[in-house]
């Protein structure tokens, strides 16, 4: 029964339960000596999670992936799964999106300046001048799996990686991981920031690609590790909002974000240098958001990941905790 049944009073509807999750397991490889240790931290959590549709960012070897899955309910109920992949059907050397369903995965499809063409920048500062202004690319795809549920109902998950903070490297700005100059610096932020926009403006297209195919009612999930917390620019252009646009007419295709249950002190999936920081989101349509129910961040563990890196240890434990978002849905739909 629903919450909000129990608490109101209302009459109860036939639901069952259903989990969207995202979770970035941080350069999953089964090719470092760490992995032994690392799998054993891992599936513990992937457990946890226990997520009909499981969404996860920087799978490097889906061989890793596969072992991890051992002997937990993913494998044993024979989860589907989709990755990303390149021209020749394989999967990227590293940081692949995957995602793994309860139910049957109908279509797979990726966008990369498929909805935005590359923008282009002549870099300022670089040794020796660039002569001209050249494409900048963003560095991973968007992933689209049509999730088919009953009566012909279909779910759009759509898993997204966003380019992190870090500064895009300038040539002849660094001397391995230091910066020469502030200028340098500046601009190696201002063109990460520039392509974790403009994947986020392709991923929002996307979005309204599927409201004009399938209709305001579309039933769609966003999740992934955004690099972006909320009122960031990025975050913004995906959920859109009608403060933003002074369009009450556009509110049905609002995204809405699954998290504001999670009290703000609690609410983070990565700690930097002692902060927390909610930098992985679980976003969906108008459609989905009368079943959410409530939203849990797995993050009663995580490491400090700044200080694996300043003393050169590197922590088994992924440095982004999952997100898991828990929906009661009509049982006419999943049955």
């Amino acid at each position: 029964m629903p919450l909000y049944a129990k608490k109101f009073g209302r009459k109860p509807t036939m639901t069952k339960n259903f989990v969207i999750a995202a979770f970035n397991l941080e350069n999953l490889d089964d090719k470092s000596k760490l992995w032994p240790t690392r799998v054993k931290v891992l599936r513990p959590m992937m457990q946890r999670i226990n997520a009909d549709l499981l969404l996860l960012q920087e799978v490097n070897t889906l061989t890793a992936l596969t072992e991890l899955l051992k002997d937990t309910r993913y494998e044993k109920e024979k989860y589907q799964l989709a990755h990303t992949k390149k021209k020749d059907g394989k999967p990227y050397n590293e940081r692949n999106l995957a995602v793994l369903s309860r139910y049957k995965i109908k279509s797979t499809k990726q966008y990369l300046h498929q909805f935005a063409p590359k923008p282009k920048w002549q870099k300022i500062t670089q040794k020796p001048p660039q002569k001209r202004a050249l494409p900048v690319s963003w560095e991973r795809p968007i992933l689209h799996c049509e999730i088919a549920l009953a009566h012909n109902r279909v779910l759009h998950a759509i898993n997204i990686h966003l380019k992190s903070k870090n500064p895009t490297d300038v040539k002849g700005q660094k001397d391995g991981f230091t910066w020469l100059s502030h200028e340098g610096w500046a601009e190696g932020y201002f063109l990460s920031s520039v392509k974790r926009v403009g994947q986020a403006l392709e991923t929002r297209k996307l979005i309204q690609q599927i409201f004009k195919e399938d209709t305001e009612q579309a039933l769609i999930a966003v999740g992934g590790d955004f690099n972006a917390e909320i009122e960031s620019v990025p975050f913004k252009v995906i959920i859109g909002s009608v403060e933003d646009t002074n369009n009450p007419q556009l509110r049905p295709t609002v995204m809405v974000p699954c998290e504001y249950n999670v009290p703000s002190e609690e609410r983070y999936s990565l700690i930097h240098h002692g902060k927390g920081e909610m930098l992985d989101h679980v976003i969906v349509s108008q459609a989905l958001y009368p079943y959410w129910v409530e939203t849990a961040i797995f993050n009663e563990i995580l490491p400090d990941e700044s200080v694996a890196f300043a003393i050169e240890q590197k922590f088994p434990e992924s440095d982004h905790a999952p997100v898991v978002a828990r929906f009661d849905l009509p049982d006419d739909w999943l049955s």
